[in-house]
């Protein structure tokens, strides 16, 4: 009796699923990987079997990660300190190198062996590869009162996005493969850059009009000033959180790149916690999900 309980447990979930398959079959979602997701064994495994399972029933996923905790790692064994400003590493040509040798190698090809491992067929990228993320470098204008003019700082190698081109990842997304991109663009300049990877997986969404953008984080999602979790917010409901306060500090860069994608035509946006186990799966294929649901309207 038992198993057959099991077995009807299992065809529940798997109706439960069903109408959610169908309408996504054949559609791109981009997954923003990143925070405890990237360190924890158990987690990483779960997200490459997600991913695995999102391509085998007709979904196109698209993968960017970041590396932020990685990166300062080894700069620390190297005995190289990190400034931070707004959020943002102060990155110098040789802070650059141990970013792309990590974003673009160790990280990326971690990433790309494990999706392999649980029978995908993932291809690791930068945005280098095929000349398809354009950058533009950063640099912070801060004001005071005493000051006669704005002070300009200069972040280094920290970039922003000008262009994508989608060609490359767009004819990996449609056949066998699956993209795992790295945020490094180049400049005109031909120099690489180091960009904010929830910018890079807001944009590459937007090029693609995906269908989807899931933002992985270390939180439930957008919590309300009691600590309960919101979902179903406008943009208009968005930019009303950030005026009274309710979403602040590092929320507010990601939930700006949730907005950007559905202005430019993305139709939903997820930030979910990437601390659950099988975080992605249980958002996209269940009624109750596991993270707030941003849509247009």
């Amino acid at each position: 009796m038992m198993q057959n309980n099991t077995a009807h447990q299992i065809a529940n979930v798997l109706i439960e699923a069903l109408p959610y398959i169908q309408r996504f079959t054949g559609k791109t979602v981009v997954v923003k990987f990143g925070g405890n997701a990237m360190v924890d064994d158990q987690l990483k495994h779960s997200f490459a079997r997600d991913i695995v399972l999102m391509k085998l029933v007709g979904i196109n996923p698209i993968v960017v990660h970041g590396g932020g905790p990685q990166i300062g790692r080894l700069l620390e064994k190297l005995g190289k300190t990190s400034d931070f400003i707004d959020g943002m590493r102060v990155t110098d040509s040789e802070t650059m190198d141990v970013v792309e040798m990590v974003l673009g190698g160790l990280v990326n090809k971690e990433i790309v062996n494990l999706i392999n491992r649980h029978g995908g067929k993932a291809v690791g990228l930068t945005g280098k590869d095929g000349d398809f993320i354009r950058a533009k470098k950063i640099n912070l204008s801060r004001t005071a009162p005493e000051m006669l003019e704005p002070e300009i700082i200069d972040l280094g190698y920290v970039g922003e996005v000008s262009s994508i081109d989608p060609s490359v990842v767009d004819m990996l997304g449609h056949s066998d493969f699956i993209p795992v991109i790295a945020p490094i663009g180049v400049g005109d300049d031909g120099r690489s850059y180091n960009i904010n990877a929830d910018l890079v997986a807001g944009k590459v969404a937007e090029v693609l009009k995906a269908e989807k953008l899931i933002l992985l984080t270390n939180i439930p999602g957008i919590l309300d000033k009691q600590g309960q979790l919101l979902t179903g917010l406008s943009v208009n409901k968005i930019d009303e959180l950030i005026a009274d306060g309710t979403i602040y500090g590092g929320m507010i860069p990601k939930t700006r790149c949730a907005t950007d994608a559905l202005k430019g035509g993305v139709h939903s946006v997820h930030i979910i916690d990437g601390r659950v186990d099988h975080a992605v799966l249980l958002e996209l294929f269940t009624d109750q999900g596991v993270g707030t649901l941003l849509i247009g309207r």
